[in-house]
């Protein structure tokens, strides 16, 4: 048994003991590699708070966390001058109101240079244009009632089956003019087409609502990476049945986007694709690269910067879900450009309004390159490189008969 003093003492003991061992814990924990990030400590949300203070403030962790580094990325890198930036749209964006709340104004700011979109949106960004209405309805309601009443539903968007008509119809319009006669690329078809629809909204007196008409104004191309999968493509394709002469180029489009890149970078600046969703335009955005190494042989090392806002998981194989670090194995993403790419998780409705509105808060406009003004400069520019390349078999044989033909004549000649 203790006596009072010896209890005191190994108190006394255990206490010290314990407080060693949390000063040492402590002191261990502070010296981790792993502890050098923020501290997480946010601003308490009240009246007035910015986007940028709710962004840098609150946005601490998980794809929260993700879309603040995505804020930052555009923001201090892929919105620098020399920066050309790529934007590709997949889901129902246009129909949800987001071309007019933020692709028009990234258009205008330039913080856009060029597009590439599924034919649907830029299907059902024409509706706006030319004075059409989309409403907002119910997931819930029973589809068959919907059909009954000729409403047309994408999710809880509802808007009349004559918006589909009408917007046909001014397609079938358009595409009869003499200047759509021809094969041409989809940037020159949507530019052709933004024209029109631009016309259409001088004629309404409703403001600018279209970026198939934003796009036409600050010359920004877009690309459609499978024309024939929209009501645009459907309705070229009926008039060809009337004996329509318009097709679309789509070796046009792989070469034109390719030299969009090559451009970029061969002129001292860097290249940024920012990807909405997935699907074929981000594989169509991302193929540039290897289109410039692997096919045509051009010594290049990928996109500089890469930000994508998807849904879609990595482990299924499929193109929306792979990472920026796939993509580097196929020459898409330069290796050591991998910490300047970000993934979030998240919703493109959610995301796209806040990095608009963190763009305009932290970046002053830029000059708009007008990209679509400059296709024949930046083609020339790819064929001349192609030329010289190891991988463009015309070249070389050209230059083998040549050496034989020279072979032969020094034969002749002795």
């Amino acid at each position: 048994m203790r006596s009072k003093a010896q209890g005191e003492g190994a108190e006394a003991a255990d206490a010290h003991c314990d407080h060693s061992a949390l000063s040492t814990w402590g002191f261990s924990m502070a010296q981790s590699k792993y502890l050098s990030g923020r501290r997480i400590e946010p601003t308490r949300i009240g009246a007035g708070l910015t986007v940028t203070q709710l962004v840098d403030g609150t946005f601490q962790a998980y794809n929260a966390a993700r879309l603040r580094e995505a804020c930052h990325l555009l923001t201090r890198k892929m919105l620098d001058d020399d920066v050309t930036v790529g934007l590709t749209m997949t889901g129902a964006l246009t129909p949800a109101g987001l071309g007019m709340s933020a692709v028009i104004p990234l258009i205008e700011a330039g913080f856009v240079d060029w597009i590439i979109s599924t034919g649907a949106n830029l299907y059902h960004d024409t509706h706006f244009g030319i004075g059409l209405e989309l409403r907002q309805g119910s997931a819930q309601i029973s589809d068959t009632v919907l059909r009954e009443e000729e409403v047309v539903r994408i999710y809880d968007i509802f808007f009349d089956y004559s918006v589909l008509l009408d917007t046909d119809a001014f397609f079938r319009t358009v595409i009869a003019s003499p200047e759509f006669q021809r094969p041409m690329s989809t940037a020159e078809f949507h530019w052709l087409c933004g024209k029109y629809v631009a016309a259409r909204e001088a004629e309404l007196g409703h403001g600018r609502k279209s970026l198939l008409a934003a796009a036409w104004e600050y010359s920004v191309p877009i690309y459609t990476s499978s024309p024939g999968d929209s009501s645009i493509g459907m309705n070229v394709a009926a008039k060809a049945l009337q004996g329509n002469r318009l097709m679309f180029d789509v070796n046009a489009d792989v070469n034109e986007t390719a030299a969009i890149v090559l451009d970029a970078k061969r002129g001292g600046g860097k290249s940024a694709i920012w990807i909405l969703g997935g699907g074929s335009p981000k594989n169509f955005a991302l193929q540039t690269e290897p289109q410039i190494q692997e096919v045509m042989g051009i010594d290049e090392r990928g996109h500089d910067y890469f930000l994508q806002v998807t849904d879609a998981r990595p482990d299924t194989g499929g193109l929306s879900g792979a990472t920026p670090a796939e993509a580097v194995s196929w020459g898409k993403i330069d290796p050591d450009k991998l910490p300047d790419a970000v993934v979030c998780y998240l919703d493109s409705t959610v995301a796209l309004p806040i990095l608009t509105a963190y763009a305009f808060d932290n970046h002053a406009p830029r000059t708009p390159k007008r990209l679509y003004d400059r296709r024949d400069e930046m083609m020339q520019r790819i064929r001349a490189e192609y030329e010289r390349s190891e991988r463009n078999e015309a070249t070389q044989a050209s230059a083998r008969d040549h050496a034989a033909h020279g072979g032969h004549m020094i034969e002749r000649d002795r």
